[in-house]
């Protein structure tokens, strides 16, 4: 019996927000699920969309926006600069910002994701301590002091870690206890815990292919894990010293795993990648001091490209597709059985707020839906960005956060 089954562990693994959940401090929100418990939206808005608070330009890159009291952090590219930039949330203004370095260190694969993408950054920082950690897509690795913007350190991934197979880094750190958990970028490297205050290594994980998808915590039957998303497979590790708990195949053409794992009820683990990589959902649990990973079913109908998946219900939704078009698809997530296809979206990232989908396509369209068994009704929707609208939205209240590859817009929402 699972009563408490697999969940986000949000409390013990997370950065503890002094604001409560109107915070975003992390890629995916409070719970890193894309789950917000403390949003006020409209249940419908005029043709035109939400009322728009403000609206600017930003550079290149698909880093989300974070939140913290009234201050938001995102990243950008400036030419061969990246630049992590502090902006007022109420006027869109530039509070700080730092800008380094970053020559783009070309090799055949970062070149694939140049052409299809553009020069990123990929990566979302993170806050904790009063502190702006963020990734580079060449691996810079800087602290920064969330109020000034001055550094604390920094490090350079690639030589510290001796990263000889280098590619481009595009996962989000997480938070667990004092330390900053990061994936070795596409490297065969593995993972690494650093010390949030110094920067010094605590601990590293064996060495493995780690994919772009981002690191997620879980509960199983009581023990806090982490799943990280590999190049062809997914591994559990323990939180306290990396350790290796469970692994478990999850293949692909090209080895680009890009979106997140996602817990459900049950012990369900659900993973879906594009490039005929396709979804299954594991059942994890405890047994004679190990993890046991059962796989319940799996699909190919179903391959989630860079953006997400939520739980609701008892279904997983995602966009399905990577080079052609991508449909918003609903699936059963204790049996696989396919529930329904909704053509009118483009590909898209989703938050869930009070039961509902909240969603921004690759072409900038903005909806409000409600999910169920039988399809998907769409109670509200607008054009507010162009394509490529590839960044997850951030929702802090009744005000959304909305990026395409020209501007970040702010929306108010509610009701």
């Amino acid at each position: 019996m699972r009563a408490i089954g697999i969940t986000v562990l949000a409390i013990a693994l997370a950065p503890s927000p002094a604001h409560g959940q109107a915070d975003w401090l992390q890629f995916g929100g409070p719970t890193r699920d894309f789950r917000v418990e403390q949003g006020r939206v409209a249940s419908e808005w005029p043709a035109e969309g939400p009322r728009e608070l403000w609206r600017r330009t930003l550079g290149d890159g698909y880093s989300s926006v974070l939140a913290r009291g009234d201050t938001l952090i995102t990243m950008y590219r400036e030419g061969d600069r990246e630049v992590v930039v502090a902006l007022d949330a109420a006027t869109g203004r530039t509070r700080w910002s730092h800008a380094y370095d970053a020559p783009l260190r070309h090799n055949g694969y970062v070149d694939v994701w140049l052409n299809a993408a553009g020069p990123g950054p990929y990566s979302t920082p993170l806050i904790a301590d009063g502190s702006v950690f963020s990734v580079g897509i060449d691996g810079a690795l800087y602290a920064l002091d969330l109020e000034t913007g001055a550094e604390r350190w920094s490090i350079d991934l690639v030589a510290e870690f001796e990263l000889m197979e280098y590619n481009a880094f595009a996962s989000s750190a997480l938070a667990v206890g004092d330390t900053l958990v990061l994936p070795l970028g596409g490297s065969g490297g593995g993972v690494v815990a650093l010390d949030r205050v110094s920067g010094a290594l605590v601990w590293r994980s064996e060495r493995f292919a780690v994919a772009p998808g981002s690191p997620v915590p879980i509960v199983v039957d009581g023990e806090a894990q982490l799943v990280v998303v590999g190049q062809q497979e997914l591994v559990g590790l323990a939180p306290g010293d990396g350790r290796t708990l469970w692994r478990h195949s999850h293949p692909n053409e090209l080895g680009l795993n890009l979106s997140m794992p996602v817990s459900g009820p049950d012990g369900f683990l659900f993973i879906s990648s594009a490039y005929d990589g396709g979804s299954r959902v594991l059942r994890l649990g405890r047994a004679d001091g190990g993890t046991t990973v059962e796989e319940v079913w799996s699909t190919n109908r179903l391959r989630v490209h860079f953006s997400n998946a939520v739980v609701i219900d008892g279904l997983v939704i995602g966009s399905s597709g990577d080079f052609g078009p991508a449909f918003l698809t609903a699936f059963d997530l204790a049996t696989g059985e396919e529930m329904w296809r909704e053509r009118q979206f483009a590909r898209a990232h989703m938050l869930l707020v009070d039961g509902r989908l909240l969603l921004v396509d690759e072409d900038g369209d903005l909806a409000l839906a409600h999910a169920t068994r039988d399809g998907l009704d769409v109670l509200a929707q607008a054009p507010i960005l162009t394509d490529n609208a590839w960044t997850p939205p951030t929702l802090v209240g009744n005000q959304l956060y909305l990026r395409d590859r020209r501007e970040v817009v702010a929306l108010d929402v509610g009701r």
